[in-house]
Formats: C-alpha cells, structure tokens, sequence
C-alpha cells in the first residue's frame, strides 16, 4: 500500500482529499520562491527559500538546501495573512502565536503570493464545509392534519390543549422572572386560578356547542324522512303546529323545541355572563401586573446599566493585557524598528537603545586591555607628506574642508554661536548648538581637552591611520578602505554597531591628514584629520543600513614647556591641545531627544577613550613632532 493510501485510510477529513499522481491536492497551485523573512533584531531581514505547498507555508535557508529539510513551518488552514499597512512589499502571517514577518521583491509578487495562500486556504475550506454537510440535512416532517376549519363540523379539536400549554408556560416563565417581586407572585396566582376556570367554562361551552350540532344533525335526517313520502300519504297538521299523522296514524314530533336550560341542561346564558366576568377578571389583573412591571422596570434597568459597565471595563482590561501580551511575544520584530510608524513609543525607545549601549560598554572594558598588549605598528611618513595638498580628484574639496575648519572650528564658542555647554570634566568640555532640518537632528558639536605627555602629530596619526582603528573606536562593526587617493587621503567605508530600535547604520567618508605651518615661528603648528562623506560607486547606498552624512574635524596643537637646565625635552614637557567639531546627519527616525541623550552620553566617552589609547601607545616611545 502506498503511503498516500494508507493516510486516507485513516479515515481523517484532511487526508481525503483528492491528490493527483505526484501527491499535490487537485486544484492547488504550487508556488515557491525567494522572500525576505525577519529573522532577529540583529540580522534583520534575510533572504529564505520559501514553498507553498498542500496548503503549507515552508522554508528553507536556500533552494539548494531544500533536500535537507525545511527549518519551519505553517499550516495554513487557520492562518491569517495580513498586508502591511504601509510596507507594499511586507505580508504577515500568524498561527496563534507564531508570526512570518515576510517582504517580496516588490507589491507584485506580494499580491501573487497572497493571492496563492488565500486559494489554498479557499479550497481548503470549501472541502471541509461541503463534507462536514453531507449526511446531516434535516428533511422536516409532513405536517399533521389538525382538523381546524372543518365546513362540516363544529368541533374545535386541540382548542383545550393550545389555551393549557399557553397558559402553563405563561406562568412558569412568569413566576420564574419575578422571584423577588412578592405583588407580582401573587396576581400570577390569582392568573391561574382564572385560567382554571376558563379552562372549565371553554370545556362547558364545547360540550354545548357539540350538543347543538348533534341536534342540528338530527333535525336535518327528520326533514330528509318527511321529503321523501308521496304526496298521497303527506300527513296533516294539527292546529297546534306541532305533530304531524302520517298514512299509520301515528304522530311524529317534527321540531323538537329547546328548553330554556339548553342542551344537556347547560345554561348558555349563565356560562357567557361567568365567561364575560372572567375575561374581565384575567384583563384586570394583567393591567396591575403591567403597572407593577413598569414600576420594576427603572431598577432593573439599573442593575442591566451597572452590569454592562462592568462587563465594559472587564472586556478593555482583557484587551489591553492582551495586546501588552501580544508586544511582550513579538518585542523585537520589525514593527518596533525605527521607523515613522514603529510601535514602540520615545520613553520605550530611549530605555532600549541605553539598555544596548550599557552592554557594549561592559563588553568593551572586557576587551580593552587586549587590545592595548597588542603591538601594532605601521610606517610613519615623514611630516612633509602631510603639508602638501595632494594631486587626485577630490584636492580641491579637500582643501576647501580644511580651511572652513580653520576658519570657523577654532573660533572662540562665546559670541554669537549660541554654544551651549552640556558636559564639562576636568579639562574636558563639550558644547552643542540644537540644530533641527524636517525633524532631523542636526546639533553640531564642539569639544575642547588637554592631554600631557603627547603631541598633536600622534593624536592625528593614530585618529587617521585605520591600522590602529578597531583598537580605540568600539562601536564599529567593520570597515575597509575603498580606496587610496594619495599618502594622506583615503575614502573609508565603516559599518556601525546596531543599537536595537534603531536602524544600523554606515557611512562612506574620505580621511585626510595635513599638517597646516604656522605662520609665526612662536606659534605651534596645527595638525589637522578632516573627515566628510562622499559617494563612490564601490559603496553605494544599500536597505540593509540607514546612511549617514558626516563632517568631523580633528584639530591638534602642540605646546612645548622649556625643560630644567641642559634637560631633553621629555613627554612631561609637551601638551596638546584638542578641537574636536563633528556634524552628523544620521538620517532615519530615530527621536530627537534619544539622539541628543546618545550624543551628550557618547561623545565625551569617545574622546576620553581614544586620548587614553594614544597615551598609552605612545608610553616610553620617542616623540614624534
């Protein structure tokens, strides 16, 4: 037996459904291709090999894995599949619990997989409902005669029956309503004894109604005797009008006269009079029994007001637990990404991302001390490389970025400027001026240190040299040079450690370094690491990271305290000065004040770290002017 026909010998519903020869249920078309399905907060969206088969939803991690088995799957006979409302290209769908966060190619291919799912689930449906129905239709009994309109009759058959079931359930759901209403118990119960005696008297009033047919029948079988004698032997009539003589001489009594007590001795006067009173005694009482209603009716009202309330209240609290039970399951799926329409409100946000940058900073204390036993070293060019412009593509932009930062980052912040200061630790302060575009954060930042024992050569080399780069900067995931415009430029491409909500993000930027010659022997010279974004068609923009726009300025001046005596000048001996100017455009949606709480957080932390480094790098070491 094959193992199709040992599943419909089972006898279940599902595994009688028609399949053809390779198994695939008739009328079911198959569908399968590559979809985008939201894996984790920290890969994302990542391509799956998804099939659509025997209405279920499975896949794969690629086509070619296919043979080693699915890594999910879904039935779909009770799925709900629901199109993102904004997202064209996303469809979700949820089994209970479990929820496929999906996106196509494009709107197309998601109404074609849609489409797809919803026939399965269609046919599917359509077979259970049309075998569940067989074997159960109800074919209603023929109606019985009752015997009521009868021409030849007048006989009420079952009129007794109707008005004693009538009666009984109007008491039983009457008495059974009103248990606390003792007034209206009581007018019930005179109600019953008044159906008692109505039961009686329409008893009484049928016997003589029956009664007058009878006799109705009789008088009609002594006209049709008296017809059809001849008329020789018509008999004649007595001057009372009573009897007739027939040819034998005897007399019969044509009309029998009713006496005044009726048939079988009823008075029919009598019952109608009790039956008239009765009627009014029934009428009488409903009209209290109403009044006793309607006095009732404002309590009950009340109490039906009060119950629906607390029904009203019950049923937000289960919705409202419901769907924080819902965001606890799902926290974490694409629909609390930043975004314009993520779920996640501003407070939840700001907790999620310093929750996430609190974890970073513990892994980094970790690693911190590795990396700083780890000798690195690269060729050093000699201080002339760093004076001259350069000769490539990008000369003229680079010299236009270093001289605005000459100009405008080493201007005192008072005046004008409208710095404010946000963060001041020892020699350390950190200035930002609030600055908004379309709802974008745009605040330039401003940060001024002193560190001893180095100089502003080496602050600028180990900031621009991308050998010593993962050693101080830790929120980099990875980077590499795309290219080398000349000894001094480069154009980098650096990926950013994602902070879940927010969007990860990268950045393409081209790293120069100059050395810019005072222009008075007893000025110091400046060293200067100016970083702005460009474009490059080796690293375009790509969905997977939001692109930021930068324009960093790292500036370094050199004081030299004379020594004691015939002494060397030692690292005791020399201080630089730090400018550090940075203007970030992070695009995206992330909140106002969540990324001012970042910046005002990180970038002191920054700039402490990467002083340290360079301190220690450059411990025992000969200085480098």
């Amino acid at each position: 037996m094959s193992d199709n026909q040992s599943w419909n010998s089972s006898g279940s519903e599902e595994d009688a459904e028609p399949r053809d020869e390779s198994g695939h249920l008739v009328g079911m078309v198959d569908l399968s291709g590559v979809l985008s399905k939201w894996t984790n907060y920290i890969h994302g969206w990542q391509d799956r090999w998804v099939v659509l088969k025997n209405n279920t939803l499975s896949y794969y991690k690629s086509q070619d894995e296919t043979e080693y088995g699915c890594r999910g799957s879904l039935c779909l006979s009770k799925a709900v599949i629901t199109p993102h409302e904004f997202d064209e290209c996303r469809l979700d769908i949820s089994v209970n619990d479990s929820v496929w966060y999906l996106r196509a190619q494009d709107p197309e291919h998601r109404h074609q997989w849609i489409d797809s799912v919803e026939l399965h689930r269609t046919i599917r449906e359509g077979r259970r409902e049309r075998g569940g129905i067989q074997g159960t239709i109800f074919i209603p009994p023929p109606l019985a005669d009752s015997g009521y309109g009868s021409e030849s009759s007048l006989r009420r058959h079952g009129s007794m029956l109707s008005l004693t079931s009538a009666t009984s359930g109007f008491s039983a759901t009457s008495t059974s309503s009103f248990k606390k209403g003792h007034s209206l118990r009581e007018k019930l119960a005179e109600m019953e004894t008044f159906r008692d005696i109505l039961c009686r008297q329409v008893d009484t009033l049928q016997k003589y109604f029956d009664g007058c047919s009878d006799a109705v029948s009789k008088d009609e079988l002594q006209r049709d005797k008296i017809v059809e004698d001849d008329e020789d032997d018509f008999p004649n009539t007595r001057t009372d009008g009573e009897f007739l003589h027939n040819n034998h001489g005897s007399k019969e009594k044509l009309f029998q006269t009713v006496s005044p007590k009726g048939i079988n001795g009823i008075d029919f006067k009598g019952e109608a009079i009790t039956f008239k009173a009765t009627t009014a005694g029934i009428l009488a009482t409903l009209s209290h029994c109403i009044d006793l209603m309607v006095k009732r009716e404002d309590s009950w009202q009340k109490r039906v007001d009060k119950e629906m309330e607390k029904r009203r209240r019950i049923e937000d609290g289960y919705k409202s637990a419901l769907n924080e039970l819902k965001k606890k399951s799902h926290f974490g799926g694409p629909d609390y990404e930043e975004g314009p329409n993520s779920l996640i409100n501003e407070d939840e946000f700001f907790d999620a991302v310093e929750a996430a940058l609190d974890r970073q900073d513990k892994i980094e204390e970790q690693s911190h001390t590795e990396k700083i036993r780890i000798h690195r070293s690269s060729p050093v060019p000699p201080g002339d490389v760093y004076s001259s412009i350069g000769t490539h593509r990008f000369s003229n932009k680079v010299e236009e970025m270093v001289q605005n930062h000459m100009t405008y980052s080493l201007q005192d912040v008072g005046g004008d400027a409208n710095w404010q200061l946000v963060v001041e630790e020892g020699e350390m302060k950190v200035y930002r001026r609030e600055v908004e575009e379309n709802g974008i954060v745009l605040d330039p930042l401003k940060a001024t240190h002193s560190v001893k024992g180095v100089t502003g050569h080496e602050v600028c080399h180990y900031f621009w040299d991308t050998t010593y780069r993962n050693d101080w900067e830790t929120t980099i995931e990875n980077f590499n040079v795309v290219e080398t415009l000349s000894a001094n430029a480069t154009i980098v491409y650096q990926t950013h450690k994602r902070v879940w909500p927010a969007s990860q993000r990268d950045v393409l930027y081209l790293s120069a370094m100059r050395k810019i010659l005072a222009n008075n022997e007893n000025d110091p010279d400046t060293w200067l690491v100016c970083n702005f974004s460009v474009d490059h068609d080796d690293a375009q923009p790509s969905s997977r990271c939001v692109r930021a726009k930068i324009n960093i300025g790292m500036i370094c001046q050199t004081l030299v305290s004379p020594p004691e005596g015939d002494k060397e000048i030692s690292r005791d001996n020399i201080l630089c000065k730090i400018t550090y100017v940075a203007n970030v455009n992070p695009g995206g949606w992330a909140p106002a004040s969540v990324l001012r709480a970042v910046a005002k957080r990180e970038y002191p932390k920054f700039l402490k770290r990467f002083t340290s480094y360079v301190q220690e790098k450059t411990a025992g070491k000969p200085i480098l002017f």
